[in-house]
C-alpha cells in the first residue's frame, strides 16, 4: 500500500504577490471577487508595497491616520492594480530604453602617436607592443601609442523586450532579513519557503519531532542560476568591468543553491535533497522527485519548490536573441496600434508573438497521509502522480515534441482510475503550460484536443496563468499549481483575460477556452502541464480537497478522520494568525545562520542506527528486502 502525498502547506512570492492562502490567486481573479475577500487581497498587497504601513493593529497613512479596507481601496486600488502582474519592466532591474553595454571603439592619430596621461596602477599587464611609457610625478604616466587601438566605451541601447513578470512594486525579498550578498533568485526561496512552512500552522519542530531525521526531503532549484551581480553574472562580468571576483560569486551561483539554502538556513535538515532540472518543467520534476519518496516511504515530509530571477539584461537578450520573447514591435503589430499595452504581453491561445520572462518563487509542503492526519494538518489537495517524458529525435532542440502527449495521455489515464471516468470527464480542468508563443498555441492546444477527443472529454476547460504572471522558468508549473489550488478553493477557474479572441489556428473542438473567469465549484482534477526546452515534458496530477478527504476517509475510517478534524482546528487558527500578521507586515522569517550547528563528533553511530544531536528521533537502519530473491 503506497503513502499518498497530500499537500499541507504552499506559499511563495510573483508577480500577483504572495501566495500562501490565496492571495496571489486572488489578485488573479479579482474582478470576481466579493467585497470584502478582495479588499484584504489589496490591502495585503498594499503593505509589501509600503503603501500603507501597520500601527497598533492598525492600516495608516503617510501621516499615521487610521485606514478602513474600503478606504484603501479607494486611495491605492488603482495603484495597487497596475504596479502588481505582467508590466513595463522597471528602472529597479534595469533601464530597457538605456541599457548599458560597451561598444568597441577603434582610435588612430591619422600618421601621428596618440598621447594620453593616466595612473600606473591603470597600465596593461603586459603593454601592448605598440606603446610606450614615460614616468611622470604622483605615480602617473605618459603613454605613446604608435598606430591604433581599440578601446571599449560604456553605451547605452534599448532593449526590443519591455515587459515581465516582477514582483509587486516596492516589495524588497532581502529587506525581510539578513540577505548582504544573497542574489535575488536565493532571496527569493529563503522568504518563499518560510511563507509555505509558516502556512502550515504547525511549528516546524513540532513536525520534526515526529519523524526521523532522514525522514526529512528537499528538492529545489533554478535553471537559469543565480545570474544577477551577487552570483554567476558578477563573477562573469567582474575582469570584463575591471573589478576582482568575490568569494560568494561563484558557490551562490550554483542551481541547487536554494535547496541548501533551505536545508542549512530555514530547516537545518540533514534529510534527502536534491535538485532536479528540466527546463520549464523543472518544478514538477522536483515534484515528481518528492512524489516518488513519500510514496516508497524514504520520507515523509517533502518541502518542494523553485526560485528564479531572471529579470536581468543578458537573460532578457539571450531570450530575445532565440526570438522567444514579446517584443514592443510584436505587440505594437498585433495590436495593430503604437501604443503598446505591456500588461498584455502574455497572450496564451490568442494573437501572440512570444512568452514573459517572470520572476518567482512557488514552495509546497507535502506529508504522507497518515501523518497529516496524526499533526491535523490542513489538507489542500493530493498529488499522487508526475508523468514525464522526452520527445525522442529533434531536429530544433527547442521545438515542441511527441513527449507531451505521452504525459498528458499517462495523467488522464491515471486519474480516471482514482476517479473514475465521469470524474475526468466532467469534473477536471487543464492549467496549460500556455506560454504564449505561437508556436505552443497551436501544439498544446492540438495535443489537449486530441487527449480530450481519445477519452471522450467533451468540453474540457483550459486555463493559463501565464497571462497574469509570465514564465517564470524553472518555477512556471509552480505558479500553475499555485493556481489550481485557488481554484478548488474559491471555484473560480481563471479566463485568459489579455486577449479578446482566441487565434483561428487554435486546436478547441473538445476544449473550453475562456477570457471570463468562469464559476465551476464542482472541479475534482487538475492536470498540470508543461513543455519545456530539450524535450523536457511534465504532466501532473492535483486532486481537489474533497476528493482527497474521500479517499482518507477510506483508508483510515469515519472515527479516524473525525479525530483528524478535531485536531484540525488548532492547525487552522494559527495558520490564521499567521496570515493575519502577514496582511499586517510582519513576515517573520527563518533565516538561523550559524545557529544549532551540528558537532559531528557528538553523533552516534550503532549497528541499528545513528543518533544525530539535536533531533528527537533516532535514524534506525531499515531492513532491505529490495534484492533477497537473489540471495542466499
Amino acid at each position: 500500500m503506497s503513502r499518498l502525498p497530500v499537500i499541507v502547506g504552499f506559499g511563495g512570492y510573483n508577480s500577483a504577490g504572495r501566495s500562501s492562502f490565496h492571495h496571489g490567486f486572488r489578485r488573479t481573479v479579482i474582478e470576481s471577487l466579493a467585497p470584502q475577500t478582495r479588499q484584504e487581497t489589496l490591502a495585503g498587497l498594499a503593505v509589501m508595497m509600503k503603501l500603507v504601513s501597520v500601527a497598533d493593529g492598525e492600516y495608516r497613512d503617510g501621516d499615521g491616520s487610521p485606514l478602513t479596507l474600503a478606504e484603501i481601496e479607494c486611495r491605492h486600488g488603482e495603484q495597487i492594480l497596475a504596479s502588481t502582474l505582467i508590466r513595463r519592466i522597471e528602472q529597479r532591474y534595469f533601464d530597457v530604453d538605456a541599457a548599458h553595454w560597451q561598444k568597441s571603439l577603434t582610435l588612430s592619430g591619422e600618421g601621428e602617436p596618440l598621447h594620453f596621461t593616466t595612473s600606473a596602477k591603470q597600465l596593461p599587464e603586459p603593454l601592448p607592443a605598440n606603446w610606450s611609457v614615460e614616468p611622470l610625478e604622483d605615480h602617473q604616466v605618459r603613454v605613446t601609442i604608435q598606430g591604433s587601438c581599440e578601446f571599449k566605451v560604456d553605451s547605452y541601447r534599448e532593449l526590443p523586450v519591455k515587459s515581465a513578470g516582477q514582483l509587486p512594486t516596492g516589495f524588497e525579498p532581502g529587506e525581510l532579513y539578513s540577505s548582504r550578498f544573497h542574489p535575488r533568485g536565493l532571496q527569493l526561496s529563503v522568504v518563499a519557503a518560510t511563507d509555505a512552512l509558516r502556512s502550515t500552522g504547525i511549528d516546524w519542530q513540532t513536525i520534526l519531532d515526529r519523524v526521523q531525521p532522514d525522514e526529512v526531503a528537499v528538492f529545489s532549484g533554478s535553471i537559469m542560476s543565480q545570474l544577477d551581480e551577487n552570483g554567476y553574472g558578477g563573477l562573469l562580468q567582474s575582469r570584463l568591468k575591471g573589478h576582482r571576483v568575490s568569494a560568494k560569486q561563484l558557490p551562490l551561483g550554483f542551481n541547487s543553491m536554494p535547496t541548501d539554502f533551505i536545508n542549512a538556513y530555514v530547516l537545518g535538515s540533514v534529510g534527502s535533497t536534491g535538485s532536479i532540472t528540466g527546463a520549464c518543467a523543472t518544478f514538477l520534476y522536483n515534484l515528481q522527485k518528492g512524489i516518488d519518496v513519500i510514496t516508497t516511504g524514504q520520507a515523509r515530509v517533502v518541502i518542494v519548490g523553485n526560485a528564479e530571477a531572471p529579470i536581468t539584461p543578458e537573460i532578457v537578450e539571450g531570450y530575445a536573441a532565440m526570438g522567444a520573447l514579446a517584443t514592443e514591435e510584436g505587440l505594437r503589430h498585433i495590436e495593430g496600434r503604437d501604443e503598446v499595452d505591456f500588461r498584455r504581453a502574455s497572450r496564451p491561445f490568442g494573437a501572440n508573438c512570444g512568452f514573459t520572462l517572470a520572476e518567482a518563487a512557488q514552495y509546497v509542503v507535502l506529508m504522507d497521509d497518515a501523518l497529516a492526519l496524526e499533526l491535523g494538518a490542513e489538507i489542500h489537495a493530493a498529488v499522487p502522480d508526475v508523468f514525464i517524458n522526452a520527445d525522442g529525435f529533434k531536429k530544433s532542440i527547442s521545438a515542441p515534441g511527441p513527449g507531451n502527449y505521452l504525459t498528458v495521455a499517462k495523467a488522464v489515464a491515471s486519474a480516471m482510475q482514482l476517479v473514475g471516468e465521469d470524474g475526468v470527464r466532467q469534473r477536471s480542468f487543464v492549467h496549460a503550460h500556455g506560454s504564449s508563443t505561437p508556436a505552443n498555441r497551436v501544439t498544446e492546444s492540438e495535443l489537449l484536443d486530441r487527449v480530450a477527443g481519445a477519452f471522450g472529454i467533451a468540453d474540457w476547460p483550459v486555463a493559463a496563468v501565464k497571462a497574469y504572471v509570465g514564465h517564470s522558468l524553472a518555477t512556471a508549473s509552480g505558479d500553475q499549481l499555485i493556481s489550481a489550488l485557488g481554484t478548488f478553493k474559491y471555484g473560480l477557474l481563471p479566463g485568459i483575460k489579455t486577449v479578446d479572441r482566441f487565434a483561428d489556428d487554435v486546436h478547441d473542438k473538445h476544449l473550453r477556452l475562456s477570457t471570463r473567469d468562469v464559476p465551476r465549484d464542482d472541479l475534482e482534477v487538475c492536470f498540470i502541464n508543461s513543455k519545456g526546452f530539450g524535450g523536457n515534458n511534465a504532466t501532473g496530477v492535483l486532486l481537489s480537497p474533497r476528493v482527497t478527504e474521500k479517499m482518507l476517509r477510506k483508508r483510515h475510517g469515519e472515527a479516524a478522520f473525525a479525530d483528524y478534524c478535531a485536531r484540525r482546528e488548532a492547525t487552522r487558527e494559527a495558520a490564521r494568525r499567521y496570515d493575519e500578521q502577514v496582511l499586517k507586515g510582519r513576515f517573520d522569517i527563518l533565516y538561523n545562520f550559524g545557529q544549532d550547528m551540528i558537532d559531528d563528533h557528538a553523533i552516534e553511530l550503532s549497528e541499528e542506527g545513528i543518533k544525530v544531536p539535536g533531533f528527537k528521533q533516532a535514524i534506525r537502519f531499515r531492513k532491505d528486502e529490495r534484492f533477497s530473491d537473489m540471495l542466499d
